[in-house]
């Protein structure tokens, strides 16, 4: 007896899979295009953004799995994959920039030391620039500096040119990310032993003296608490918004919202884009499926949701994302890897946030920062 599939069952069980690497099932995506039925044949055109063959072959297997089980175990299949050009995000600039051809300035803080801050600022640079954007990093972590090794840099000097008729500083680039640091301009077993001010004056060179260039991201890898440099940034420049990274650990927990209020305050003012939970879970590379949640479970995603502001994803504690970092590869360069995949998930939600407040809200100011009887008051410029 001739076997005739109903559409309405495939579409059924269409629903099931998920797209990789975007997130939501193929139908409701609109990653399904059209689905033809010929009694037990069925054609599928479906259309995706990750060009992998990796995706592409994931995408066919998970639809004849889902057919097969759900609708009938013997349907003849086929599949035909489109990749979708990728294209670059449309994100309104900032006006009123203290850096000529900088559209958007965004710190990476921390309420406290290893969280994994400038691992987080390192891939979601390399993202950004993977996504086509022209980024930058600031390494502001003035006692710290990590970002020279993370790039596999430690060895470069900025060197100067001239920019009419002025000795600026060009910034270091590899992995199509330009950079600057406080570690290009010291030994590996120089300490920097500086008080506050002496601090800020070399923040403030590597700010103003450098050369940038058109950027529409530059990322401020700022060091863990809330404290001098902190202030000294937002002094120095209008920061569109802030990425605050914590583990999912309650004393991590206890911090981040700390550095979340710092943002908040009303005299400060600077739109935090969300929280990004590092290290959330660990999962064994022969074991892909399998979810350890040795620091605790969703905490980040909680404190999100207590301070009402947006959460951006979770980063897998990968074995391989501290060991590209120690090459100076930064893991989000790895194709279709778990630890990519989290970094780009990531860095999509950050700049949808960063469309909806640039939509929404007027530029940040820069700062002036005072001392009143001893304690520091903050007011805008």
């Amino acid at each position: 007896m001739a076997v005739s599939l109903d559409k309405k069952e495939i579409y059924k069980a269409l629903e099931t899979i998920t797209v990789p690497g975007e997130g939501g099932n193929m139908v409701a995506t609109g990653a399904v295009r059209n689905v033809q039925v010929f009694g037990d044949e069925v054609v599928v055109d479906i259309t995706i953004k990750n060009p992998s063959l990796q995706a592409r072959k994931k995408s066919e297997v998970s639809i004849l799995q889902a057919i097969h089980k759900h609708v009938y175990a013997k349907a003849k299949i086929t599949v035909n994959v489109t990749v979708e050009a990728a294209t670059k995000p449309r994100v309104a600039p900032i006006k009123g920039k203290a850096i000529p051809g900088i559209q958007n300035i965004i710190a990476v803080a921390s309420g406290k030391g290893g969280v994994g801050k400038s691992t987080v600022t390192a891939n979601l640079a390399v993202t950004l620039a993977k996504m086509g954007f022209e980024v930058g990093i600031l390494d502001a972590d003035i006692y710290g500096p990590s970002i020279p090794i993370m790039f596999d840099v430690a060895d470069e000097k900025p060197i100067a040119v001239s920019i009419d008729g002025k000795s600026r500083m060009r910034p270091v680039e590899n992995y199509g990310v330009k950079m600057l640091s406080i570690g290009f301009f010291t030994q590996p077993d120089q300490a920097v032993i500086w008080r506050g001010p002496m601090a800020s004056k070399a923040l403030n060179q590597m700010i103003f003296d450098a050369h940038w260039g058109q950027l529409d991201f530059l990322l401020v890898d700022l060091p863990p608490g809330t404290g001098d440099i902190h202030l000294s940034i937002m002094q120095a420049l209008p920061v569109t918004g802030a990425v605050v990274v914590s583990t999912p650990q309650q004393i991590a927990l206890a911090d981040a919202r700390k550095g979340v209020a710092m943002f908040q305050q009303e005299a400060i003012s600077v739109p935090v884009l969300g929280i990004l939970e590092n290290m959330a879970y660990f999962t064994p590379e022969e074991l892909p499926d399998h979810k350890y949640y040795i620091f605790g479970q969703h905490g980040a995603r909680n404190l999100a949701a207590d301070m009402e502001i947006p959460f951006m994803g979770e980063i897998p504690l990968v074995q391989g994302i501290r060991e590209a970092a120690d090459v100076g590869r930064p893991a989000a360069m790895q194709k279709d890897s778990l630890s990519s995949l989290a970094f780009e998930e990531a860095t999509k939600n950050m700049v949808s946030q960063l469309v909806l407040r640039n939509t929404n809200l007027p530029p940040t100011e820069a700062i002036k920062i005072t001392t009143m009887a001893g304690c520091e008051a903050v007011k805008k410029k």
